[in-house]
């Protein structure tokens, strides 16, 4: 944390400036909570750092870390903070509070690489207004007389695997969904997704096709569209270019963090993020959203997969729960083009605890992926699909989904069940 703490009595010593690790830039905000309420700080008649402290929770409370230009914004309001302890230097000189203030203050910046010089944010929040910058004008938007009320709610989807989706209400489904089917489909952006069958036999699909619309908003972007294939990722809009919107501010822009395999996609004039990811042969998808924006949309778009879930036709799952064995459901076929890429419910179970060491859906999602394919890519797949939940869904807490009994998605008789599947396999393959 930044070294704004409660107030110590007279004569105590000033809190150590080296810590045992790095704080989190907006646990600082709690610290400065305390400053704030502190009825014993004895500040000086004209230091006015509380007025500085204020100030810095103004423009900082809305930002959220998840998002881009979080560094930039925080940065610039870090050095308006540090002007206005300068300028109360002298008349300050005296008080424990104002030192631990400076010292928090040096320390994040160092720790954020925030240089001393450069452009500081404005205390006054009409002029830190930016149309093209969601979290600046929501957070603008939402004082009423200079107080803030609470900042933008937002919500997370994600599809991997077999095909898995985890909805904005954080319902957790396995479905078929073949074909082409639209997860988003608002005012402001349009997802769309097309599954194909991955084994023989099982109703398991997975996705080789993406394609993304970002509508038109004001000045700050046009119309750009963006598709991936499987085994075409690229770093570009259809169009050729890499952002949208002024050349300077690039309110949309895409970033390549592992050329030909993970792209992220960051909306800034909307306040999204969207990150696409090929492992093996299929595609993954998470996306956060602010709440207001993802459910701007007409009566007639209804069927958005992120919004709703999957058809009750389309579901594989049983409230979450995986139906095994699907081995026991394939073409013989199907088991001699692949004979070393078999798992039985062990070794499935210990191939996918390798990568995920809480038994958690998605922990069973890998389960189910490796005994439907036998395909160990998507273990990675499931892996990968909670980190982008643990970097872009907002609230910790809910991150790991377990299905509703507890005991985990594979029901009581599923080894035994798996097992007779396994048997009647091995009997018509050689049959």
């Amino acid at each position: 944390m930044g070294r704004a703490a409660p107030s110590r009595a007279a004569g105590a010593e000033p809190p150590p400036r080296r810590r045992r690790g790095p704080p989190a830039a907006l646990g600082l905000l709690a610290a400065l909570g305390l400053l704030l309420r502190a009825g014993d700080c004895q500040l000086q008649t004209h230091c006015r750092i509380q007025k500085c402290t204020t100030d810095f929770v103004s423009l900082t409370s809305h930002l959220n870390p998840a998002l881009d230009g979080f560094d930039l914004e925080f940065c610039k309001a870090l050095r308006a903070y540090s002007a206005c302890t300068y300028r109360n230097s002298k008349v300050c000189r005296g008080n424990l509070v104002y030192h631990s203030v400076v010292l928090g203050i040096s320390d994040l910046m160092s720790q954020r690489n925030c240089s001393k010089d450069g452009p500081t944010s404005s205390t006054n929040p009409e002029v830190i207004q930016d149309p093209c910058h969601y979290s600046g004008h929501a957070g603008a938007r939402d004082y009423r007389g200079g107080e803030q009320t609470s900042p933008p709610t937002y919500l997370f989807c994600g599809l991997f695997g077999d095909p898995h989706l985890r909805t904005f209400k954080d319902h957790f489904q396995t479905c078929k969904v073949e074909g082409a089917w639209p997860l988003i489909d608002n005012n402001y952006l349009s997802v769309q997704v097309t599954n194909v069958p991955v084994v023989p036999g099982s109703s398991a699909t997975a996705t080789n096709k993406i394609t993304i619309i970002f509508k038109s908003y004001q000045d700050c972007t046009d119309q750009k569209v963006y598709q991936a294939v499987t085994d075409d990722l690229p770093a570009a809009f259809v169009d050729g270019t890499t952002s949208g919107g002024d050349r300077n501010t690039k309110s949309l822009r895409i970033v390549e963090k592992v050329g030909g395999k993970y792209v992220e996609m960051h909306a800034r004039y909307i306040g999204t993020m969207v990150y696409i990811r090929q492992l093996g042969r299929y595609l993954t998808l998470a996306i956060r959203m602010p709440q207001e924006l993802a459910m701007a949309y007409e009566e007639s778009q209804d069927l958005q997969l992120c919004v709703n879930g999957c058809p009750s036709s389309e579901r594989i799952d049983d409230s979450g729960h995986l139906p095994l064995p699907v081995m026991g459901q394939l073409l013989p076929q199907a088991a001699t083009a692949h004979p070393r890429s078999m798992y039985t419910l062990e070794t499935a179970t210990t191939k996918c605890h390798e990568k995920m060491l809480v038994k958690d859906i998605y922990f069973y999602s890998c389960v189910f992926d490796l005994l439907t394919t036998g395909d160990a890519n998507f273990t990675a797949a499931a892996h990968s699909a909670l980190q982008d939940v643990e970097a872009l869904h907002p609230r910790k807490e809910r991150w790991h989904i377990f299905p509703s009994n507890g005991g985990g998605a594979v029901s009581k008789g599923s080894k035994l069940f798996v097992s007779l599947g396994l048997v009647c396999l091995i009997l018509v393959a050689f049959l």
